[in-house]
């Protein structure tokens, strides 16, 4: 019998140890997963004839939500029954609506790759967006984004407060300061018009150098401020100028300071099927981890 004893005994005292170890290992888990907060909540697509089946690992560092650029542009459909004509090839909507970085999607209307162009029309593209917006949809559609993006120097982007009013909601414009007016100027062009019950994507405008991220984090503030938080989230820009013309994706080096400086806010990169391949992705999930 005492040998019995001291055999429970010491086989309840190794259970005890490796229950402990168990609860560090489990412990040291939850801290590292604490450490490794999202880096972004989605991305965006602007979906095109290269980019039509788009498939990435964004959901790594912490995208759950799908931002589409457009679902009809230069009056080439990615959708069907839009009355007009169909790309090459349709994306598999269905596909993309079971994967993990698009369990929410905000859904582009209609727009145009010319800015000029855009804006020039932006009557038409208000009345197609109008119908595109009642297609049916395997996504978790949670909002619409209407394509046109708004800067100081449009004067007519205040009739797009007429033009959108047919629009379901939620619904996001985009927008950025061409002409460097300031963030208290430009936050204070966009709430002259804007009518209270659609928000504002702010492209911060990294990509082509056109301000530091600390710079842009005071635009989004400056939004913020004058329009209530919830209507303000943040395009990121993960390009830059290529030599010879065109662009590249970003470094891990060179996007960090952006991510860094819009925490607090809803950000998503532009764009992932183009911009934010495997291997970036992989060195933004290592770098979250420092």
């Amino acid at each position: 019998m005492p040998q019995c004893n001291h055999d429970l005994n010491h086989i309840a005292a190794s259970a005890i140890r490796i229950a402990a170890a168990t609860a560090l290992l489990a412990l040291g888990a939850c801290t590292g997963m604490a450490q490794r907060s999202a880096a972004i909540d989605g991305i965006v697509w602007q979906p095109d004839n290269a980019t039509a089946r788009p498939h990435g690992s964004w959901d790594r560092i912490g995208a759950r939500e799908l931002l589409i650029q457009w679902t009809l542009v230069d009056q080439l459909a990615f959708v069907d029954n839009a009355d007009t004509p169909t790309a090459p090839v349709l994306p598999d909507w269905s596909r993309i609506a079971a994967e993990p970085w698009a369990r929410d999607v905000i859904v582009g209307l209609a727009g145009s790759f010319s800015e000029n162009a855009a804006r020039a029309n932006v009557e038409r593209l208000a009345s197609l967006s109008r119908q595109l917006a009642a297609l049916p949809t395997p996504l978790h559609v949670v909002g619409w984004y209407f394509p046109v993006e708004v800067d100081p120097g449009w004067a007519q982007a205040r009739q797009l407060a007429t033009l959108l009013a047919p629009l379901p909601r939620p619904l996001w414009i985009s927008a950025y300061d061409r002409a460097n007016i300031g963030a208290d100027n430009f936050a204070a062009s966009l709430a002259a018009w804007l009518p209270d019950d659609i928000g504002v994507l702010l492209q911060d405008g990294a990509g082509v150098y056109a301000r530091e991220p600390q710079i842009a984090r005071q635009y989004a503030d400056a939004l913020s401020a004058r329009l209530g938080r919830a209507r303000v989230r943040i395009i990121v820009e993960a390009f830059r100028p290529q030599t010879g013309g065109g662009f590249r994706s970003a470094t891990v080096a060179e996007l960090a300071p952006q991510l860094r400086a819009y925490k607090g806010y809803r950000t998503y990169l532009f764009d992932g099927p183009h911009y934010v391949h495997d291997a970036l992705v992989n060195a933004i999930f290592r770098h979250m981890a420092d």
